[in-house]
């Protein structure tokens, strides 16, 4: 409890037995500690330098405590004045780090990792017209719900502003959502512009990345609706950029109707549920991921465990390393 002030555990719990046996020596603190002597010694010799243990007037061999008024008071005002000494070095520092940012940070290449902070889903909106419009490029995007009215109202001028520029709009959506009434106009109307959009079983979370400037990204993945972090690092957005090209390069394109199955005959929804019982999810988070009600996981795991001829989960998993599923 007073490691702020020098004192360690040790030395803590001598204290306190000092101040109320004071006629103890290093003997009867060990015993009633059931410590080594030189432990007890030790915690003094901190206790001494602390200045929180005095001789005593009348036997210089033996050790007085310093009482706490006296003793802490003083060890926290020389944690105060550090801590000042301290803070006024870190304000040193800033300023001269600022100094150097506004010499010689100008430039593109020295752009921050975090450019700043947006609040709530109004605040992204608004952030995200203002890049887009001086976008000159791309913008790719995962979008893992279903296309909401608002989102809808807002995104589609935007959208179509871009495209009439000639900005590449690319987006990943979820396969759940592809008989989604509002995401399937919305996804109709922006491909009749010159947008493409592929989907896949799930997503980790909402991204948008315009050109090679800069990234959006959840402050929460879980409830993007919190607001985002706009990335500008050449390695954050590069690393975002990747991660996108690698979702866009298995992603089935939205007009190709039926799903595509590998050479074992799976889906790609049914390979992501296999992926995601073996790593161990329970129904309930799988059906979040992938957007499927409690019922059709359960169903989709009774299918694969019967074409798997297991009885168990965990001989399904087994079963399907064997057969190379995964």
């Amino acid at each position: 409890m007073l490691e702020a002030l020098g004192m360690g555990h040790e030395a803590e719990l001598v204290y306190r037995i000092i101040l109320e046996h004071p006629t103890w020596g290093v003997a009867e603190i060990a015993k009633h500690l059931d410590w080594r002597d030189g432990t007890v010694r030790s915690a003094m010799d901190t206790l001494a330098d602390l200045r929180l243990l005095r001789p005593s007037a009348e036997d210089p061999d033996r050790m007085r405590p310093v009482s706490p008024q006296i003793g802490l008071a003083a060890l926290l005002v020389r944690s105060e004045a550090e801590l000042s000494r301290r803070q006024s070095q870190i304000e040193a520092s800033r300023a001269a780090v600022a100094a150097l940012a506004s010499e010689y940070g100008v430039g593109e290449d020295y752009a921050p990792e975090v450019v700043e902070r947006h609040e709530g889903n109004d605040a992204v909106r608004v952030r995200l017209g203002d890049l887009m419009d001086s976008s000159k490029s791309e913008c790719l995007s995962f979008q893992p719900g279903a296309q909401q009215p608002e989102a809808r109202d807002g995104a589609r001028p935007l959208a179509q502003t871009a495209l009439e520029r000639g900005i590449k709009l690319r987006t990943i959506r979820q396969e759940i959502f592809r008989n989604d009434p509002l995401t399937l106009a919305y996804v109709r109307w922006s491909t009749s512009l010159g947008g493409q959009t592929r989907t896949v079983p799930t997503l980790p979370m909402r991204l948008v990345v315009i050109d090679w400037q800069c990234a959006l990204v959840p402050l929460d993945p879980t409830d993007s609706s919190r607001g985002a972090l706009e990335l500008r690092s050449p390695g954050a957005v590069a690393a975002m950029r990747a991660l996108f090209e690698q979702f866009w390069s298995i992603a089935t394109p939205w007009d190709e109707k039926s799903p595509q199955r590998d050479q074992n005959g799976l889906s790609r929804r049914e390979l992501e549920l296999i992926k995601l019982l073996a790593a161990g999810h329970t129904d309930e988070m799988v059906g979040r991921k992938l957007g499927l009600s409690l019922r059709t996981i359960r169903r989709m795991t009774s299918d694969l465990m019967e074409r798997l001829g297991a009885q168990s989960r965990f001989q399904a998993g087994v079963n399907a390393v064997h057969r190379s599923w995964l």
